[in-house]
């Protein structure tokens, strides 16, 4: 199925996952899509390498692996480190799998890699991609502006020649203070950007993983965030309930105010997804695409 169908009948719900860096975990990401499965997501997106190696096979196996649970794959697609050959060696094998939804994506630029500079900005897979077969695309956005960006004033201009390229819809990077996201949606729609947005929400459990995610993304944090890591960042379980409750007064306070979506950042981690689910539950109303 094809996502941006799914926007027209509810409110959409998925997850991300990623492909473990040892392949000898490789049994325990398929343990947890059995479990994330369990909850009926609309679909289920795989990150994959931005380097042009790594993990991108196993990203491949990994979508195949959810699509035949009968569970709708979306594959991250990075294109800042990939010539147009590799980029259509993936989309054959997508398509050899019967996967039609694909997250296109610049990718992090890695200082130690030279950017093959065939595809320099998401836009030009984008573009690229729809000459290439009849996938649907989503989009990457920024609540609070792209890191590269001078404002996000510009990146809102950035994004919109993504979606005229034929962005079907987005996936928001993650935010802890949901003005950020309103305040972004109001500047988009004011700027003639009128695709589904779904928001990212990624439920903190642990003061190491903000703290990485923070510095990749530059998420601000609000004051009651910053007390609540203060107060619990030495009582590991208390903290990671927390966590979840945060991501949870968030995606309330979302759905009160009409999105299009949330698209809750596992990290592989079944046992929050799950228990955001459950509180969600009534809100979200699975199984209705």
């Amino acid at each position: 199925m094809k996502i941006k169908n799914i926007f027209n009948k509810k409110m959409v719900f998925s997850f991300e996952v990623f492909p473990p860096k040892n392949t000898s975990s490789v049994d325990v990401i398929y343990r947890t899509l059995d479990e994330l499965g369990d909850l009926k997501p609309d679909f289920i997106s795989v990150t994959y390498s931005a380097g042009g190696s790594g993990n991108s096979q196993l990203a491949l196996d990994i979508t195949q692996k959810i699509k035949s649970k009968g569970i709708t794959p979306v594959l991250h697609l990075p294109c800042i480190n990939y010539t147009r050959e590799q980029i259509d060696y993936t989309l054959e094998q997508a398509k050899n799998c019967g996967i039609e939804n694909i997250l296109a994506l610049r990718g992090d630029i890695n200082p130690n890699i030279p950017p093959v500079e065939e595809f320099l900005h998401a836009s030009d897979l984008i573009e690229y991609l729809k000459q290439k077969g009849d996938f649907d695309i989503a989009a990457a956005c920024y609540p609070e502006g792209h890191p590269d960006a001078d404002s996000l004033d510009e990146d809102i201009k950035n994004l919109k020649i993504k979606v005229e390229a034929g962005a079907d819809h987005l996936i928001s990077q993650l935010f802890f203070d949901n003005e950020y996201f309103f305040n972004f949606r109001e500047k988009t729609a004011k700027a003639g950007i009128n695709v589904p947005i779904e928001a990212g929400i990624m439920p903190v459990v642990n003061k190491n993983q903000i703290e990485r995610m923070v510095t990749t993304c530059g998420a601000s944090l609000p004051h009651k965030f910053v007390k609540i890591m203060q107060k619990y960042e030495h009582n590991p379980e208390a903290l990671r309930d927390a966590g979840i409750a945060y991501a949870i007064n968030q995606i309330v306070d979302l759905a009160a105010g009409d999105v299009d979506g949330i698209h809750l950042y596992t990290m592989n981690n079944a046992y929050v997804a799950g228990k955001i689910s459950e509180a969600v539950a009534g809100i979200i109303k699975f199984d209705e695409a």
